[in-house]
């Protein structure tokens, strides 16, 4: 993680909460992740492309949670791709191993949006990332993010 993504990782994830578009506070959003045998490489630790996936998850569910699924996405055309991700490999996991993988609402603007994810085994940091998700339609044309997701993020102000 650059050292300006490392900086915004580090605020966003040790200040417990900020504020979102709404005013109510940006929580992480957590979820568990239990390593099994095809998560793992030869060596039995979890192949690096694996934390991806497990960020994605944890990208979907803090969607979920607030009344936001992947199906009511595609009827609105309005899907959320990845188009950058700064990610720095701390320590690796481990079959069997149960995992937490945070994501935290950063920043938004009219098709961008930041989150900041980290993979933890306890409390020990194993995996951060910094997500930069565009909002686009199935013909792959920028468009507005959604005031129902832009909600979820904090003020530009704050």
């Amino acid at each position: 993680v650059g050292s300006g993504a490392r900086y915004l990782l580090k605020q966003t994830l040790h200040q417990g909460s900020l504020m979102s578009q709404n005013d109510a506070p940006a929580m992480a959003h957590t979820i568990s992740v239990r390593v099994y045998y095809e998560d793992t490489d030869l060596a039995g630790i979890v192949y690096h492309a694996n934390y991806l996936k497990f960020m994605e998850r944890a990208r979907t569910e803090t969607l979920r949670a607030h009344g936001i699924t992947q199906t009511q996405q595609a009827k609105d055309d309005v899907y959320l791709s990845v188009v950058a991700m700064d990610i720095a490999f701390k320590a690796p996991a481990r079959i069997d191993d149960l995992l937490t993988v945070e994501a935290v609402p950063v920043s938004t603007t009219g098709v961008r949006a930041t989150i900041a994810q980290r993979v933890l085994l306890g409390e020990r940091e194993l995996c951060t990332a910094m997500v930069t998700v565009v909002c686009m339609n199935a013909k792959g044309r920028p468009v507005r993010m959604p005031q129902v997701v832009r909600d979820l993020f904090p003020s530009p102000d704050v």
